[in-house]
């Protein structure tokens, strides 16, 4: 992208908040500023930030019905303790090295790269306790501290990688109705790693916010007190179309609810995944996402993909905890 293509973008966005309300605008996090990025780079810019006692808390969120599916399994599959990094992304890009343009974090199975297919993931080791195969994964963390330059094709995603100091997964109900199983080798997908171009639509279901203060959720870089971690947090689409593991845009197989929980007509309830990543980040520090390079490291880019390897065994033990209502 040309540096005139960028401007014109950043004037765009800043049309975007004039012509929304102010409330609007203070929730979506709109209105960024022109110039270099932190410490010179192509982004983040200081517009990215904001200060969590600056977010309002939440409204009360959905309440259950006479048939909802109230239980929550968690499953651990670490923090990437093993540095199971690449810029692949089997779903989005499959078969092309590199596709991501950008590094991703990985827990679970320990084979995902661009070339993975269903029979090598349900062969693969994972990190998951329970023997859980699932790929989850994520773009990384970066401290902008200038320790650690972007590499050769990745210029634009320089800093220190930030390894998660917790990842909670967790699988939950349905406010209106009980679920099925998820197919086996289902892809989902979170978020839009480019929306910084392609705008808000599907950007509005992953949120930053701070360990203690989950209530106060934005689409902008939080900047916590000390002893607060930077969280992310992304709730998954969980209205399976009954048919397809995937579709060719990677999300018409599996949408949201209503905001009553109501899936919509010829589409079923099933577990809806939520991941939680959390951060030790220092209070002052900036930093950012890793990016496609015309995305300049926006938070509202961030994004997550999951592929189901749970055998039917283990999707039905999911299923049943999360309808009976149970913790597991």
């Amino acid at each position: 992208m040309s540096t005139s293509q960028r401007q014109s973008g950043r004037r765009a966005w800043r049309l975007a908040a004039v012509l929304l309300p102010v409330g609007l605008v203070a929730a979506l996090g709109v209105g960024y500023v022109d110039g270099h990025g932190v410490h010179g780079a192509p982004g983040p810019v200081t517009g990215d930030f904001v200060d969590i006692a600056d977010v309002p808390p939440m409204g009360p969120q959905n309440r259950f019905g006479p048939d909802a599916s109230t239980g929550v399994m968690t499953v651990d599959c670490g923090r990437n303790e093993n540095a199971h990094r690449n810029a692949d992304n089997v779903i989005a890009s499959p078969a092309v090295s590199g596709g991501a343009h950008h590094m991703h974090d990985y827990v679970g199975n320990l084979a995902t790269d661009a070339f993975a297919t269903d029979q090598s993931l349900a062969a693969a080791e994972t990190t998951c306790v329970n023997g859980d195969r699932s790929t989850y994964y994520w773009p990384v963390l970066r401290l902008l501290n200038g320790d650690e330059p972007g590499s050769a094709d990745m210029p634009h995603n320089r800093g220190t990688i930030l390894q998660p100091a917790s990842v909670l997964i967790s699988f939950r109900g349905n406010p209106a109705s009980k679920v099925i199983p998820m197919p086996r080798f289902l892809r989902a997908v979170i978020g839009d790693a480019k929306a910084l171009t392609n705008g808000l639509d599907n950007a509005a279901r992953v949120h930053w916010t701070c360990s203690g203060m989950l209530d106060r959720q934005t689409n902008r870089y939080p900047r916590c007190p000390d002893g607060h971690r930077v969280v992310r947090v992304f709730d998954f689409p969980s209205c399976w179309d009954g048919r397809r593991n995937d579709s060719p845009n990677h999300r018409d197989h599996l949408v949201f609810p209503a905001g009553n929980g109501v899936c919509p007509t010829n589409s079923f309830a099933v577990p809806q995944l939520r991941i939680e990543v959390d951060y030790d980040v220092p209070s002052d520090a900036e930093y950012a996402i890793d990016t496609f390079p015309d995305q300049q490291r926006s938070p509202i880019t961030d994004h997550s993909d999951f592929i189901n390897v749970m055998t039917d065994e283990q999707m039905a033990h999911v299923v049943a905890v999360v309808n009976n209502g149970r913790i597991g």
